[in-house]
C-alpha cells in the first residue's frame, strides 16, 4: 500500500488546479480566501495530501486569534474523498498537529459534507463534538442555473417574477464595480443595516481586504441597484468554480419602496451563466420554522428564486485544551442567544 504523505503547498497553480477538478469545492478553500486572511495578518496553512506523487487532497486552515484563546478553522474543507478511511485518518491527524503547533485550544471545521448519518457518525467516531456556533453558512438555498433564462423565471415564486419585471419596467439601473474605492460606500450602508437590524457588522478592513483579493482575480463583482439617483441595494457576488455566491448584501431605507434587490439577483445569475457557472448559491438561510431568526425575512426573499435548501453538517469542534475550550463554549453559547443566530 502506498503511504499517504503530508506537505505544505506553496504553488497557487497546483492548488487551484486541484480545486478545479472537484465540483464540491467553493471559495472558502480557494487560494484567494487564504490570501484574504493573510492580508488580515492571520497565519494560514495550505496542506496537501499525497499518495505517491499524486495530490489526493488539500486543506486550507486559518489560525484565528482570540482573547479567550486562539483556535484553528477549516472552512468548507478539507477537499478530500471522505470514503477513503486512511486519508481521513491522516487528515484529522494533520489537523490536530497543526492546531497543537500553533497553540490552538480547539479546531473548528465545517466540511463540504451534507448533514446525514454518514457525516455525523464519521466526526463522532473521530472525537469531534457539535460546535456551539456555526462556521460560515450551513443551511443554504442553492439554485441550478443551467436551464434557460425563461425556464429559471418560470420556476420562481410568482411574487419574485413580478418584482423583477417591475424593476425592469420602471427603469431601475444595475451597475457593477471592481473598484476598491466603492467598498467604503458599501461598508457605510452595512453599518446602517446593522443598526436597523441590530447585529454586529464586520469591520471595514474585513470587507476591504476580501473585496480587493477577489476583485483582483476577477472572481467577484459589487452590484448596485439605483433608481432616480438613489441607491436601493447592493450585493457582493463571488464567482468561483462551479458556483456563484451571494455573499453579502445591503438594502437602504429607499430600497424598501422599490425592488432593486430582486433585479440584482437576476442580473448576477445571468452573469454567472455567461461565465459557464452551473449553480447560484444564495448563501445562508434560516430554517423555515425559525420565525424568530434574524435572517428569517431575508430567507423568504432568497427562497423565492426557486433554489433548493442544502444542509451541510453543522460545525464540528476537536478539543485540544479542554479547560480553555469550556470557557470558550460558554461564551459562544451566550453570544448565539443574544445575536439570535
Amino acid at each position: 500500500m502506498v503511504q499517504i504523505t503530508v506537505k505544505k503547498i506553496e504553488e497557487k497553480k497546483l492548488w487551484e488546479s486541484f480545486l478545479s477538478e472537484h465540483k464540491e469545492a467553493n471559495f472558502l478553500q480557494s487560494w484567494y480566501w487564504g490570501e484574504f486572511h493573510q492580508n488580515l495578518k492571520k497565519e494560514i496553512i495550505r496542506t496537501g495530501f499525497y499518495e505517491g506523487d499524486s495530490l489526493i487532497g488539500v486543506m486550507l486552515s486559518v489560525v484565528e486569534p482570540a482573547r479567550r484563546g486562539r483556535y484553528l478553522t477549516v472552512p468548507a474543507g478539507p477537499i478530500i474523498d471522505w470514503n477513503n478511511k486512511k486519508l481521513v485518518e491522516v487528515v484529522f491527524a494533520a489537523m490536530k498537529e497543526i492546531a497543537k503547533e500553533h497553540q490552538c485550544i480547539f479546531v473548528r471545521i465545517r466540511p463540504q459534507l451534507l448533514e446525514d448519518e454518514f457525516s455525523k457518525k464519521l466526526f463522532k467516531a473521530n472525537n469531534f463534538q457539535s460546535a456551539p456556533m456555526h462556521l460560515h453558512a450551513e443551511l443554504t438555498s442553492r439554485l441550478d442555473i443551467s436551464p434557460t433564462e425563461k425556464e429559471l423565471m418560470a420556476q420562481m415564486r410568482k411574487s419574485t417574477r413580478y418584482e423583477i419585471r417591475k424593476a425592469e419596467k420602471i427603469g431601475i439601473e444595475i451597475t457593477t464595480s471592481q473598484n476598491e474605492k466603492d467598498v467604503k460606500k458599501f461598508y457605510d450602508y452595512q453599518l446602517d443595516t446593522a443598526k436597523r437590524q441590530k447585529f454586529v457588522p464586520f469591520s471595514y478592513t474585513f470587507f476591504l481586504e476580501q473585496f480587493k483579493v477577489f476583485f483582483a482575480a476577477d472572481k467577484a463583482l459589487l452590484y448596485t441597484a439605483t433608481f432616480e439617483k438613489k441607491v436601493l441595494a447592493q450585493a457582493f457576488i463571488i464567482f468561483y468554480g462551479d458556483e456563484a455566491v451571494y455573499h453579502y448584501g445591503i438594502g437602504t431605507e429607499e430600497g424598501r419602496k422599490y425592488p432593486g434587490a430582486y433585479l440584482i439577483q437576476w442580473e448576477a445569475m445571468k452573469e454567472a451563466k455567461k461565465r459557464g457557472i452551473g449553480y447560484y448559491n444564495f448563501w445562508g438561510v434560516a430554517a423555515e420554522d425559525q420565525k424568530q431568526h434574524r435572517f428569517y425575512t431575508i430567507s423568504i426573499f432568497k427562497r423565492g428564486f426557486g433554489g433548493e435548501d442544502t444542509h451541510y453538517l453543522h460545525a464540528q469542534d476537536l478539543v485540544i485544551n479542554k479547560p480553555k475550550y469550556l470557557i470558550n463554549f460558554g461564551i459562544e453559547k451566550l453570544r448565539k442567544i443574544i445575536r439570535r443566530v
